[in-house]
């Protein structure tokens, strides 16, 4: 595909696991699951399912960015928490990003994530006008 545009977050699990950051294909921006990452490379918000949504949403706002995209274009969020006991503190951290914007947004507890200590992965998709 010749408007195909991988993204990378230079992720040193992308080569071994065959995945991108994101991807954009024409309009549409596809972001693969993101976790709580800082810029270290260390899990932001042990034990803080706030904090960690929060930084989450951050790493999807920087992978758009890089297919020329903002929140404002996410049509579409899935949610995956370890405790849905702590939904509230996920779901703040994403209205304050998405507020007006309102995309379509589903929310799913897992047994586990990638980490022990990960409490939140995010994923998104945006449509460019």
């Amino acid at each position: 595909m010749s408007n195909r545009q991988n993204i990378s977050s230079n992720s040193p699990y992308e080569p071994v696991y065959g995945y991108s950051r994101a991807v954009k294909v024409g309009n549409l921006v596809f972001v693969s699951g993101s976790g709580a990452w800082g810029e270290d490379a260390e899990l932001v918000g042990v034990d803080d399912v706030y904090a960690q949504a929060k930084q989450t949403i951050r790493n999807i706002e920087k992978a758009l960015a890089e297919a020329g995209a903002t929140l404002a274009d996410v049509v579409r969020t899935r949610t995956f928490i370890t405790d849905i006991a702590r939904f509230d503190e996920m779901a703040r951290a994403h209205k304050e990003a998405f507020g007006e914007i309102r995309p379509a947004a589903t929310c799913l507890q897992v047994s586990a994530l990638a980490r022990p200590d990960m409490l939140v992965e995010i994923e998104a998709d945006a449509v460019l006008s």
